[in-house]
């Protein structure tokens, strides 16, 4: 053998003894790095618990993982070249029903401000409010972001606690998803951009992007917003309001209402003792805010005048209430809104509530004065076609076709009537309830006795209750049908006590009507003291000419953003009344057109149904009725502009809002054609 061959040979000898010893051994180190279980020479639980040794080596081998992966994933988390879509603002487009473009609405009221022009004040009334500790932290808040990631991972609300870095960085770079995926990025990007921004440029970007409300973005145009004037021309009392804001415009606008403005005041409160606390303003000054800084009325976006304002903000209200589009993200634009509103019927409308309204003298005569009318058209299957909501929305921002404090009157009568044929009567306690049908007779007369199944009503002077009929005229026995088609109180106030107050209550809600416009249950309930709005009641009138069926009241049909259809909830379909019941109050109504309390109407054209309503306190008068179409509902009513109260309606008289429905009506009929659907009746 060479000695080449025989060194080889050699070598591998020795590699295999080498690969022996270590093969045999390995199992053995490895051995005693496993934990044994049940683990030998230990009694009880302790056999099954790991030494300290293996706990502490866990743990280490835990860390270095986690460690590991954050280091991948922040190395890899880089902070995006481009902004999000607030760099791309667009109007928000809405269409009318026929496709046609009915307003644009942006785009987004912003402009940025320096940093050196913003008073130090509205500075560290945001940080005291929002990150106190800004200008020492590292752009995140371990605690808020450790808050945050388990009510997210629960289930639990979402949390606040993040830093103005990791807000910044929310507002431009990502968006508003609570997610545990978008919370960990924002913590990278945040800590990224801390380290390669200075605080006052990342303050800079904070203030000029955030969301104010309104359609503000930055500060300069929320301070022009709220209170007319330049970001530097701020008191710190209006800074610390407008910090308020950023915790959510949409609860802290204190010209929403009362409970935005109850919660703007105690958040005002809190934002300046905050800056005490942390050294930024004196007790001195703070002793000088007192008073609530009240911001000027929100200004009306330019385009929206005569109708076309209501009309969107009852659209946008849907969209709000239906979607999960958020305020903010609504006002960033790009969005079109497909209503259900037919212009040629808005306009109708429009036209003959002016005409009308021209009649008056509120110059001369002060009846005249602070007259309004609220009115809308919904459709059988849900549609709202058309609305008055006030004589221009610049003028007038709040919208009357949604006012929920007029009366409904007398023209509340088919829910009684709809109440009795579908549940009976009790006449007598405990025994069965008992059938009416609209031959069922009634006392007719002028002041009969109100009465319960245990005998006359009561009132809390100890008297006997009466009913009063219009004109105090007594029309002896009458059948019910009869009772609802001429407007007979006595008959209807005696039908609501038969049925109970609580299921007439009930029909009303199931035909469409809200539940909180309801007053106290005494025999006057069914005259009409329930207050829904205009929208709301000839959304219920629709019930009994759809056959019995109810659809929500709906403005609009679909929603896209930059083309891309949106989530959009449908309105829910009910059934409250058998087509039977529907068909008799229906009967009823048409009778009141042909030859009842309705004939006025009879002129607007053949197949019509509806009563005219009075309120019992004389504060408001309305006419309630459909075609074959749709139901529109005219209320007139006074409101003292000081407290916003109901006052008397005199001079417009009770024919006043059947004026109204007539003329439009003899329009509108002219309008129908393909936009609408008609339901058989």
């Amino acid at each position: 053998m060479s000695a080449r061959h025989s060194g080889a040979a050699e070598w591998r000898t020795r590699l295999q003894a080498i690969w022996s010893r270590s093969s045999s051994s390995a199992p053995r180190q490895l051995r005693r790095l496993r934990p044994h279980y049940p683990r030998p020479g230990r009694s009880g639980v302790r056999r099954w618990l790991p030494s300290l040794r293996q706990a502490l080596l866990l743990c280490l081998w835990g860390i270095v993982t986690l460690a590991a992966v954050v280091g991948i994933a922040y190395d890899r988390t880089q902070i995006p070249q481009d902004l999000n879509t607030f760099a791309k603002q667009q109007d928000n487009v809405y269409y009318w029903a026929d496709g046609s473009e009915m307003a644009r609405v942006g785009q987004v009221d912003r402009q940025a401000m320096p940093l050196e022009r913003i008073p130090d004040s509205l500075e560290w009334a945001v940080l005291s409010a929002e990150n106190a500790s800004f200008y020492t932290d590292r752009g995140v808040s371990p605690k808020g972001i450790s808050r945050a990631l388990l009510a997210m991972v629960t289930g639990g609300d979402t949390q606040g606690g993040s830093t103005i870095t990791q807000q910044y960085v929310k507002n431009v770079y990502l968006n508003q998803d609570q997610t545990v995926t978008r919370k960990i990025t924002e913590m990278f990007i945040s800590v990224k951009l801390d380290n390669r921004m200075t605080k006052d440029q990342i303050l800079d970007g904070y203030l000029n992007t955030s969301w104010f409300g309104r359609g503000a973005y930055g500060v300069q145009r929320a301070a022009k917003s709220y209170y007319g004037k330049d970001v530097s021309q701020l008191t710190p009392s209006e800074g610390a309001f407008l910090a308020t804001l950023l915790k959510g415009a949409a609860l802290y606008d204190p010209s929403v209402g009362p409970a935005n403005h109850a919660r703007a005041v105690k958040r005002w409160n809190w934002t300046l003792d905050r800056m005490v606390k942390i050294g930024r303003l004196s007790r001195a000054e703070r002793a000088t805010y007192t008073t609530f800084p009240e911001p000027i009325a929100p200004p009306k976006p330019v385009g929206l005048s005569g109708q076309t304002g209501y009309l969107v903000d009852t659209a946008r209200m849907y969209v709000a209430s239906r979607s999960g589009i958020s305020d903010a993200q609504f006002d960033l634009g790009g969005y079109q809104i497909y209503t259900t509103f037919e212009k040629p019927k808005v306009t109708a409308l429009a036209t003959a509530v002016k005409n009308q309204l021209g009649r008056l003298r509120p110059k001369t005569r002060s009846d005249d004065r602070d007259v309004r009318v609220g009115a809308a058209t919904v459709a059988t299957d849900g549609r709202i076609l058309a609305l008055y909501g006030g004589p221009d929305y610049i003028k007038q921002g709040f919208n009357d076709a949604g006012i929920s404090i007029v009366p409904a009157g007398t023209a509340y009568a088919p829910f009684v009537y709809a109440a009795g044929l579908r549940d009976g009567v009790l006449l007598k306690r405990d025994s069965p309830r008992t059938p009416v049908s609209p031959q069922s007779v009634y006392d007719g007369n002028n002041n009969a006795v109100v009465r319960t199944p245990e005998g006359p009503y009561w009132n809390r002077d100890g008297k006997k209750v009466k009913t009063v009929n219009a004109d105090d005229r007594s029309w002896g026995p009458i059948g019910l049908a009869r009772s609802v088609s001429n407007a007979v109180n006595g008959p209807l106030v005696q039908l609501g006590m038969d049925v109970g107050l609580d299921r007439v209550r009930r029909a009303s809600v199931d035909a469409g009507l809200l539940p909180d416009s309801f007053g106290e249950q005494v025999p006057s309930f069914s005259l009409g003291s329930a207050t829904p709005s205009p929208i709301r009641m000839a959304s219920a009138y629709g019930t009994f000419a759809a056959a019995g069926a109810h659809t929500e009241p709906y403005s609009v049909v679909r929603v896209t953003h930059v083309g891309e259809q949106q989530p959009l909830q449908r309105p829910k379909v009910t059934h409250p009344f058998t087509p039977e019941v529907a068909a008799e109050v229906d009967a009823a109504l048409s009778e009141a057109v042909t030859d009842g309390a309705s004939k006025a109407v009879a002129a607007a054209g053949p197949g019509l149904a509806g009563l005219p309503g009075t309120a019992q306190d004389g504060t408001s008068t309305s006419f309630v009725g459909y075609d074959r179409f749709a139901a529109t509902n005219v209320s007139v009513f006074r409101v003292n502009p000081k407290t916003q109260t109901l006052l008397p309606l005199k001079a417009p008289g009770s024919s006043f809002p059947t004026e109204i429905w007539t003329r439009y009506e003899k329009a509108a009929g002219a309008t129908e054609g393909t936009e609408s659907h008609p339901v058989k009746r």
